[in-house]
């Protein structure tokens, strides 16, 4: 959430956005666990960018976990912040650290800001009559507000969203709006941090814009295609991450008489979008890894059928089930 929301008022300033979830997995290691961790990539520019980059120019980091993970990544002189909070025994263990990075000086070639962001929200939201556990879980949102100070981004996209997303929650649309709040006044009241940024708005034509994500926009995709070849569009998939997206995006185009169908199993998804061909429709299917090994003996029926069928895959770690979720190119031999 806290990606997407920087990534949304960034393109609200006018910036030209690209980003890469790396998705938590749905079957979750521990957190605080190295496999455990998720996160989110952004890259934003004043000039037209086509990729989220490779090395960023700020990382931060949670817990150890995060750091471990992700620390490669960071080119030397890049600004590092840190949850230092999290840096505790447990959680040096948890992520195989045999002494506390942040002291033994492994870190000298970044730019390293230590901050206490879960005893800071916590001391922001003392007062706002929230469990522990419900103040912990708004530290992302003090992250936040720290990143939109040293970036020079308003707040007010977010605290609209905040108000739109826990409006029936007073309390908690409150708590993350002091939280907030706090991260970026820390950002503009600490003397820790030099300087700030400023990205001017990216040269792009004038015309309305939207945010998509490439599932959304590979959803609108299928059903121009469809519109276009003057076919009903028939989509039969299992739920599966990161395919899914595409099964929620589609179930939402009825209008344009698409239909959707959920099945039981990947074996039957790509059965129905066989036989929707059969039936004179685009027949379409969708998944990730697992599925489609487990889709591979119907696409051979297509084949010798000579039926049309498309199949989507979007990718993660491989045909197994052994990293779930983490996307990257790892089905390209088996596609």
């Amino acid at each position: 959430l806290a990606g997407t929301q920087f990534t949304n008022t960034s393109a609200v300033v006018g910036n030209d956005i690209a980003t890469f979830p790396d998705i938590p997995a749905e079957i979750r290691a521990p957190q605080g666990s190295l496999p455990g961790v998720s996160g989110f990539q952004i890259s934003f520019s004043s000039h037209h960018i086509y990729t989220p980059g490779d090395a960023p120019d700020v990382l931060v980091a949670m817990n150890p976990a995060a750091l471990k993970t992700n620390i490669a990544d960071l080119p030397r002189g890049g600004i590092l912040v840190v949850n230092e909070d999290e840096f505790t025994e447990t959680n040096l263990k948890k992520a195989a650290y045999t002494a506390n990075p942040l002291d033994d000086g492994g870190l000298q070639r970044y730019r390293l800001f230590r901050v206490p962001i879960t005893t800071l929200t916590a001391r922001a939201l003392k007062d706002s009559g929230l469990t522990a556990v419900q103040i912990d879980r708004c530290k992302n949102m003090f992250a936040l507000g720290l990143m939109y100070w040293l970036y020079s981004r308003p707040l007010e996209t977010s605290l609209h969203w905040i108000d739109e997303k826990f409006g029936k929650n007073a309390g908690v649309a409150e708590a993350n709006k002091m939280a907030l709040k706090a991260g970026h006044a820390f950002g503009e009241t600490t003397e820790m941090f030099a300087t700030h940024y400023h990205v001017p708005k990216a040269k792009l034509k004038p015309g309305l814009y939207r945010n998509i994500t490439g599932n959304e926009a590979t959803a609108l995709g299928f059903v121009t295609a469809a519109q276009l070849a003057g076919r009903q569009l028939f989509y039969g998939s299992y739920p599966i991450t990161p395919a899914s997206d595409v099964l929620h995006e589609l179930a939402r185009m009825k209008r344009f008489g698409v239909k959707t169908f959920q099945a039981e199993d990947e074996i039957s998804a790509i059965g129905s979008a066989i036989g929707a061909s059969f039936g004179g429709a685009l027949g379409l299917t969708g998944t990730s890894g697992p599925g489609l090994a487990l889709k591979s003996e119907a696409i051979g029926l297509a084949v010798m059928v000579e039926l049309p069928l498309v199949v989507m895959d979007v990718q993660r770690a491989g045909p197994s089930t052994g990293m779930p979720t983490k996307t990257e190119q790892g089905d390209l031999l088996q596609a």
